[in-house]
């Protein structure tokens, strides 16, 4: 009975729940077999990982992949999962072996693979684009693999951000220049590393939510990142929230949450 439902129609799980209750309703299914696919959608047990298919309904995106300390063969089967059963997928810390091997193996497909070997990502499958505004800005160069790994998760997400890169504090121009895209912005993302402080700048001058990411560039008293990170947290722009060090994803899917509601093409 495992595998009659697909969830690849414009109903989304909203519509294969609603066929498997028909089909229960006019007795083409048992209550057994619609508990059984219903329980397919929400996890998967491949022994090694239990992929949570339901986060897709939860959260809006599938789980993501994060390759770091997993093998190649792990990393290759469990987006490979993902993939077939949402559609889409997206994998974050990827090392050049891993990432060999999902271009490998999704070449050929159907789906579209995006792989980027700055951010340390690939995404492959459709997505359905969002008209959310959202401004990712970097304090320098050194930050923009980071900012990469946001950029990356926001066009996985359908959102298509405007980029500022090495516009930091020590050239305040150079961030003047972004005002009118950070007034007119739904969420912004800060990029920085040395003593972080362009976060608190950019919530000075944004009308929108600040997500700020510390990244572990800086010289020895920087504490690969504890620094701009507590700074980040101390700062006196009440807009603005902080992730971990060099978390580009969390910061980008934490903007997909806050424009959830724009509209959808």
């Amino acid at each position: 009975m495992e595998g009659r439902f697909e969830k690849d129609g414009a109903g989304g799980w909203d519509g294969v729940l609603r066929e498997m209750l028909q089909a229960v309703a006019d007795g083409s299914m048992s209550v057994d077999d619609a508990r059984s696919e219903i329980l397919r959608f929400d996890y998967e047990d491949i022994g090694f990982a239990r992929i949570d298919h339901g986060r897709e309904k939860r959260l809006g995106f599938p789980e993501v992949v994060y390759a770091e300390r997993k093998t190649t063969e792990e990393v290759v089967e469990i987006a490979g999962r993902v993939l077939e059963r949402s559609g889409r997928v997206l994998v974050t810390r990827l090392v050049p072996e891993q990432q060999d091997a999902l271009e490998k193996a999704f070449a050929g497909g159907k789906e579209r693979v995006h792989s980027n070997r700055k951010a340390r990502t690939l995404r492959a499958g459709e997505t359905v684009t969002r008209e959310a505004r959202v401004v990712l800005l970097t304090a320098g160069t050194s930050d923009i693999p980071v900012a990469e790994e946001a950029k990356e998760t926001l066009l996985a997400l359908g959102i298509e951000p405007h980029t500022a890169y090495d516009a930091g504090v020590a050239g305040i121009h150079r961030l003047l220049g972004e005002k009118e895209a950070l007034e007119e912005a739904d969420a912004a993302i800060v990029v920085a590393g040395m003593e972080g402080a362009l976060a608190s700048v950019v919530g000075g001058l944004a009308r929108c939510p600040v997500i700020a990411v510390p990244t572990s560039v800086g010289y020895g008293a920087s504490f690969g990142g504890v620094s701009a990170l507590l700074a980040m947290l101390n700062s006196c722009s009440p807009n603005v929230v902080t992730v971990n060090i060099d978390n580009g994803f969390g910061a980008a899917f934490f903007a997909g949450l806050i424009v959830a509601g724009k509209g959808t093409k």
